[in-house]
């Protein structure tokens, strides 16, 4: 993975710390007409500021507002960024991404989808608090070959657990991707004992998970 200068970064996050929308959008857009890939943008720049500034609201340095307008702004770029995703061929593979219910964190996972159209997959993105029934009866008619879940909050590991469950009851061969900054705090040990089910760290791990298994 090619490494995006620090510097972009700095200035990413202090454009969204002050919520500046349009600069935030000009710093991303000047590395894609440097041809940077939009996978090193979400995973060195976007993701990581947000990470920054989630801490920041842990710790009471930035107030609720502030980090609630930092998550529009990336959104409003991942939206602004598909036109380009959206180019890529399609390979007939299909993935289901979620959240699990109660899980109102939608970002990361939302770069998840986009980095399976990279791929040429159509990803069908169900976003944030997910109720399980639901997510079966629609992955019933779409037939997916994979499915991602997200999960940001650690005590909501038992709905994860359900939802994995649940799956595998209708779905008993289809693989499971799961992930999230819930398990920088334990749970991957949990994740284990459930066949097909696989815990991919970043967006890296994932983009070598689709062509290692899935590419040729």
């Amino acid at each position: 993975m090619p490494k995006i200068p620090d510097s972009v970064y700095s200035s990413f996050l202090s454009a969204l710390l002050d919520g500046n929308r349009k600069l935030c959008s000009q710093i991303i857009r000047e590395q894609v007409n440097l041809n940077v890939q939009i996978k090193d943008l979400y995973e060195q720049i976007m993701k990581k500021a947000l990470y920054r500034i989630g801490e920041l609201w842990e710790f009471n340095k930035i107030s609720v507002a502030t980090e609630h307008l930092a998550s529009a702004i990336v959104e409003a770029i991942l939206n602004e960024l598909y036109s380009i995703i959206a180019l890529n061929q399609k390979s007939q593979k299909k993935i289901i991404v979620a959240c699990v219910e109660n899980e109102l964190h939608q970002i990361g996972v939302k770069m998840v989808a986009d980095l399976f159209e990279l791929n040429g997959w159509d990803a069908y993105f169900l976003g944030a608090n997910t109720p399980t029934e639901d997510l079966i009866s629609f992955a019933k008619t779409k037939k997916p070959d994979v499915f991602a879940i997200s999960l940001s909050l650690y005590f909501h590991l038992p709905k994860l657990e359900t939802m994995i469950t649940m799956i595998r009851a209708e779905f008993p061969d289809i693989p499971i991707l799961v992930g999230g900054q819930a398990f920088s705090r334990g749970g991957k040990d949990v994740i284990e004992k459930y066949a097909n089910v696989t815990y991919l760290y970043d967006l890296e791990s994932i983009d070598t998970y689709i062509k290692h298994n899935y590419d040729g």
